[in-house]
């Protein structure tokens, strides 16, 4: 197992903790997604992969029409994508991805979370170089599945790491579900191999993995530094939150 797979089990991928935070992120997403990519899924492979994750989340269907509408419409704001990088205290490094029609707002709210808990705001490229882009994928585990010799297919299209996850839902019902890792840049020959095999697509997105090594802290730091994580996800244009700060064993 690789850096991707203990990223993973470490960090337990924190859920959006309130449906309707869900949905604004999904929403932000498709409408980035059909900004770029058109409104028609056959060929744009980005949407599908939101819209099936749109699915597995259970979003309502005149939410993910209006995101759609919202793209189209010239006289909308457009949504675009800002990652903002800076350190909290103790050394740890953040990586903060947004989605946002605002950028001055945005840019004002996260320096204020920095600010509250004794960190700052860094310029690009401060952090970045810590972390690597990839791609991720989520199936459906079926019946009979060998997930080596699903990695061995998968190598040849970029895949760089495939392994099995348990996933809670919100009733506490286990299911299996295979994550799939690569390169950047192999999202879209990753995504035409599920599709043209037949495998059940839940997601399709893009993580930033440590590239190094995650920083032990004690109790009272975590305390600090995890109040500066829930206020930067409780902001309605941040989409993801990633630290260089090693997760709790607990």
């Amino acid at each position: 197992m690789g850096r991707a797979f203990e990223f993973r089990k470490e960090r337990k991928m924190k859920r959006w903790g309130h449906m309707a935070r869900t949905f604004t992120k999904l929403g932000k997403e498709i409408t980035i997604a059909v900004k770029q990519g058109g409104p028609d899924v056959t060929g744009n492979p980005r949407l599908r992969a939101l819209m099936a994750e749109a699915r597995s989340e259970q979003m309502p269907k005149e939410n993910i029409e209006r995101a759609i509408k919202k793209a189209t419409e010239s006289k909308q704001g457009d949504f675009k994508e800002v990652i903002y990088e800076g350190y909290g205290p103790f050394g740890i490094a953040y990586l903060v991805e947004t989605a946002t029609d605002n950028n001055t707002r945005t840019v004002a709210n996260v320096r204020s979370y920095f600010n509250k808990c004794g960190g700052n705001l860094g310029t690009s490229g401060s952090v970045a170089f810590m972390f690597d882009h990839k791609c991720v994928f989520r199936i459906k585990e079926s019946e009979g599945l060998d997930i080596e010799e699903l990695e061995l297919e998968l190598i040849d299209y970029g895949a760089e790491e495939v392994f099995e996850e348990t996933v809670v839902d919100k009733d506490d019902n286990e299911s299996k579900e295979v994550v799939i890792y690569g390169d950047y840049a192999s999202y879209g020959a990753i995504q035409k191999f599920i599709e043209e095999n037949g495998y059940e697509l839940v997601s399709g997105g893009f993580e930033q993995i440590p590239n190094v090594d995650l920083k032990d802290v004690t109790p009272e730091q975590r305390s600090t530094l995890e109040k500066l994580i829930g206020l930067l996800e409780d902001d309605e244009d941040v989409t993801n939150v990633y630290t260089t700060m090693k997760p709790s064993e607990e």
